[in-house]
């Protein structure tokens, strides 16, 4: 998995925006922002401002969920549900239900 500084950079790009952006966005200038991206150790206060100019949430996602989360954020489905629900009602698909079983304790 690519690092927290990376994934940003990359969204920003993926939305078309340049360091400069960010400015008018977060309210740092282009020099902090860069640094920031580039070798930067940001406080959670600066990441949750970037988070929002990016149009994004800060989440922590439990290790044992990490990979049915990356699974769904990629648009991969699997056929086995994340849990076993003990009825014996059908489930609905996946693609109706994406975020189904992630976020619950395993008993």
């Amino acid at each position: 998995m690519t690092s927290l500084l990376n994934q940003i950079k990359q969204r920003r790009l993926n939305m078309g925006l340049k360091q400069h952006d960010m400015m008018m966005r977060v309210g740092m200038s282009r020099q902090q922002y860069q640094r920031l991206e580039s070798r930067g150790n940001p406080r959670l206060d600066t990441l949750e401002l970037i988070a929002l100019g990016l149009k994004s949430e800060l989440v922590l996602v439990p290790q044992e969920k990490l990979e049915a989360v990356m699974a769904v954020l990629e648009g991969k489905t699997t056929d086995q549900s994340p849990h076993d629900s003990g009825t014996s009602e059908p489930e609905k698909p996946l693609s109706d239900d994406p975020w189904r079983g992630l976020l619950e304790d395993k008993e």
